[in-house]
């Protein structure tokens, strides 16, 4: 499928774009099919430096900030007015698939390199960004590079942010020669669009082919430390124990109560859990574990957080153990802006696509951009909404309408952006 502008039939290449996707799913390629592209690590120098010499060969101009993000320019007829945002972010998970974030950046490369084979200039310039350590799986803070642009990190805070090897996000940002200068501002930018796999079930269990993103829902995130103590196993009765990882479970099961008693609108999750001194003959002491809550209402996030604190401590209380409840962030739900979606709306319409409007169940950087430009995403199907996995799949039919509805929103934005 493809659109008329000025005369011009510019189409997406789908045998390009499906090379370009798995020419940088060797980048940090895992034996199980997926990657592996941790942010700031010598894999997504990798792709960075890849990204950048194709972005340079498409004719753009690239920049790169504080945090890492890179901006690629492509000049309009009217260099005054401010341009049109595309991208997502390269980084994955430890053990990620192919396409969450990837998708939206190579896309837009296709996006680009379309309307240079059509000889096609917008009014206004079209930037792609490839934003820096979304995942956050590496430093523990998601949407970093997002977040630090639109003003919910300072930098200097973020690039003291540590690895679990002490490495911090300057030092890593240094040691892959990504570290720029000063960000650009958000009055450079008329709009933002960020294609996305769903990640979910939803497109695909409906035969649905895009789907038009209206918001994404609440967050709440925290670190929780459980201290109880070391002791031997064979010889401490049940009275003296004071046992962190019982604890921790019975917190985990408070998570996963407070997540079903929202229906299916809840989501609550442990994902990660450190015991000491992780000895199969000592009772447990000490417990790090991650938490986190999502709900489409910000008022009912802020309810489950009063539920979860207090009852967490009394948990911990219960179990002999001390508990320290850090809150790392609190996202309020977010609406994109109505204008960028009715375009999304528009162009997969006249692109014979099927749509359907939905919130995100995940973060992304449209989340953040979102609170400071005009903001919309598109969602195209994965196999079975399986993601953060390596199996994580799309073909090439749902690849090439979502870049087709991405080139059609972004043109058509560009073309209509007022001086």
């Amino acid at each position: 499928m493809a659109s008329k502008m000025g005369g011009a039939t510019v189409r997406i290449d789908r045998e390009r774009l499906w090379s370009l996707l798995n020419e940088f799913g060797g980048i940090g390629g895992t034996a199980k099919g997926g990657v592996r592209r941790l942010a700031f690590t010598e894999e997504d120098r990798r792709a960075r430096d890849r990204f950048r010499a194709h972005c340079e060969a498409a004719g753009m101009t690239v920049r790169v900030d504080g945090i890492g993000n890179m901006f690629a320019r492509r000049a309009g007829s009217d260099a005054g007015l401010p341009a049109v945002m595309m991208g997502s972010h390269l980084d994955s998970q430890p053990s990620g698939g192919r396409f969450d974030g990837a998708l939206g950046v190579l896309a837009g490369l296709e996006v680009v390199r379309a309307l240079n084979d059509a000889g096609v200039v917008t009014r206004a310039p079209i930037e792609l960004v490839n934003w820096s350590d979304e995942e956050g799986s590496r430093f523990g803070h998601t949407l970093l590079g997002s977040g630090v642009w639109s003003g919910v990190f300072d930098l200097s805070e973020a690039e003291g942010f540590a690895d679990t090897d002490g490495v911090t996000v300057g030092e890593a940002l240094e040691r892959i020669g990504y570290r720029g200068g000063e960000a650009p501002p958000a009055n450079d930018y008329g709009a933002y669009f960020e294609l996305h796999i769903e990640q979910g079930p939803i497109l695909e269990r409906g035969g649905v082919q895009i789907g038009a993103v209206t918001g994404a829902q609440a967050q709440i995130w925290y670190d929780m430390t459980l201290t109880g103590q070391d002791s031997h196993a064979g010889t401490t009765p049940p009275a003296a124990r004071r046992d962190a990882l019982v604890g921790a479970a019975r917190i985990v099961d408070l998570v996963d109560r407070l997540m079903r008693a929202r229906g299916e609108d809840g989501r609550g999750t442990v994902g990660h859990l450190t015991v000491e001194p992780n000895s199969r003959n000592t009772v447990p002491g000490l417990v790090k574990l991650t938490i986190e809550f999502r709900h489409p209402s910000t008022e009912e996030i802020a309810r489950i957080a009063d539920e979860f604190s207090s009852e967490a401590h009394r948990l911990a209380e219960a179990a002999g153990l001390r508990a320290e409840l850090a809150e790392l962030y609190r996202i309020p739900a977010r609406k994109f802006d109505p204008a960028c979606v009715d375009i999304v709306r528009a162009c997969s319409g006249r692109l014979g696509y099927s749509q359907q409007d939905m919130v995100s169940g995940a973060g992304h950087d449209a989340v953040y951009v979102s609170a400071r430009v005009p903001t919309a995403m598109i969602f195209t199907p994965c196999d079975g909404g399986l993601s953060h996995n390596e199996a994580e799949s799309i073909s090439p039919d749902q690849a090439e309408a979502g870049c087709q509805v991405l080139l059609e929103a972004v043109v058509a934005r560009a073309n209509q952006q007022a001086a």
